[in-house]
């Protein structure tokens, strides 16, 4: 959500942001705003003049009754009933207004940065580096699906009985490579200075909202019918949630967390949740990093979070490469994003495995989260970024470490958190 005064100030530089992010639907909300901001205004200053009637007539029976007129402070007296009634009436208009302009403005997207290519959609995105050398063997590579099941590692066809399409059993040696990826994610991240917590996996529908966008929230989330919580997505939503409302000491900024937790979405509209296997799934885990920063260095921390990405895919041996996401693919909240992309032997090219953002203040506005320094108190910056997606991170290794006979070879990073298991042999 953009600050109202810009808004007011500048509303052409709001216009030819939504131009830029390619939402000319949008274009009409703000002069929308503007009018209501313009009641609101109205509202605010007829409800002050009457305060300050009320104050004046208080001091006016009270040098009344002072002086012993107590017709004329009588008089006074019911003149100053009928303000109260105005006030609140005011108060009441205000209020509604004050509804509808923050459920417009949060229809606004935040401002793009100045280094986001311009483009429609994800086919504009622009590719900055590449990292470690993309591969092909000699020998066909099996769908990881396949070669899941093949190893014993998953079910699919159960958890389509118990859960539907989306869902899967992992098991044996399949599960424990999932479960090392998360282990070692995790250990890496404290490595880095980041504090490990494990977070609520429900939240409140004021944190929703905080977090994402309307759109977002209508394809993402799972919502627990009768009461106010919904399944988090990614443990991004309750790792921010965490400052909702409050005001940090800005001293002691930045606030670095990663957290892991399971994820679930609805993926609404989505292509291939039909298929079978781990690409687009209902629930996964996933290991998240935050940090929480004072606005002059949330660049900075954009490239050392995209860089703590491309490290970790570096040590378990996958080949990355980093795309700048162009405005059309931008989510609204977001200024600026990366997608983190592994390499595929048997696709022959890079799918996502991550992204990492700046929201600059746009989540903090919504949050109300703030911070205090040097006696100023004033928005923080928001970032986040995607340490390991199992499923995905899962087919990458799957994939780059399959041998000729369909057995996989574990990364030797990850061999100690299989109990120094070096290999996944094909089961009869």
């Amino acid at each position: 959500m953009i600050d109202i005064n810009i808004l007011r100030e500048n509303p052409e530089k709001v216009k030819e942001n939504l131009k830029k992010k390619f939402q000319d639907e949008k274009l009409p909300l703000v002069d929308e705003i503007l009018k209501l901001d313009s009641k609101w205004r109205k509202l605010k200053y007829d409800e002050d003049k009457f305060r300050s009637e009320r104050n004046k007539i208080s001091k006016s029976i009270s040098e009344e009754i002072k002086n012993g007129n107590k017709k004329e402070a009588e008089k006074l007296k019911e003149e100053a009933k009928e303000i109260p009634e105005k006030i609140g009436s005011s108060e009441v208009k205000r209020k509604k207004l004050e509804v509808k302009i923050k459920e417009s403005l949060m229809r606004i997207p935040n401002f793009i940065n100045d280094l986001v290519p311009i483009g429609k959609s994800d086919k504009e995105n622009v590719e900055v580096k590449r990292i470690g050398e993309p591969k092909v063997p000699s020998y066909e590579v099996f769908n990881h699906a396949e070669l899941a099941e093949k190893l014993g590692g998953a079910d699919f066809d159960t958890a389509r009985k118990t859960s539907g399409n989306g869902f899967y059993y992992l098991m044996g040696d399949i599960s424990r490579l999932h479960s090392a990826l998360i282990s070692y994610a995790k250990d890496y991240m404290i490595k880095e200075g980041f504090e490990f917590v494990i977070p609520p996996f429900l939240i409140r529908s004021e944190v929703v909202e905080g977090v994402m966008s309307f759109e977002e929230k209508d394809n993402m989330m799972y919502k627990i019918e009768g009461e106010d919580l919904y399944l988090i997505g990614t443990s991004e939503h309750s790792l921010i949630g965490m400052f909702s409302g409050k005001t940090v000491n800005g001293k002691n900024l930045p606030y670095k967390i990663t957290g892991v937790s399971p994820c679930f979405r609805k993926e609404v509209g989505a292509h291939g949740i039909e298929e079978k296997g781990f690409y687009r799934v209902h629930q996964f885990e996933k290991q998240e990093m935050i940090v929480i920063c004072d606005p002059s260095e949330s660049e900075k921390w954009y490239e050392k979070m995209l860089e703590l990405s491309v490290e970790l895919f570096k040590e378990v041996g996958i080949p990355v490469r980093i795309l700048e996401c162009c405005s059309g693919d931008l989510a609204d909240l977001k200024s600026r994003s990366a997608d983190v992309e592994a390499w595929s032997p048997r696709q022959k090219k890079y799918f996502e495995v991550g992204s990492c953002s700046n929201l600059t203040d746009a989540q903090a506005r919504r949050l109300n989260i703030r911070a205090e320094k040097n006696g100023k108190i004033y928005l923080v910056h928001t970032l986040n970024n995607t340490v390991i997606a199992s499923p995905r991170a899962l087919i990458a290794v799957m994939e780059n470490f399959q041998e000729k006979d369909g057995s996989i070879a574990i990364p030797k990073v990850l061999q100690p958190y299989m109990g120094g298991k070096k290999k996944i042999e094909v089961k009869e």
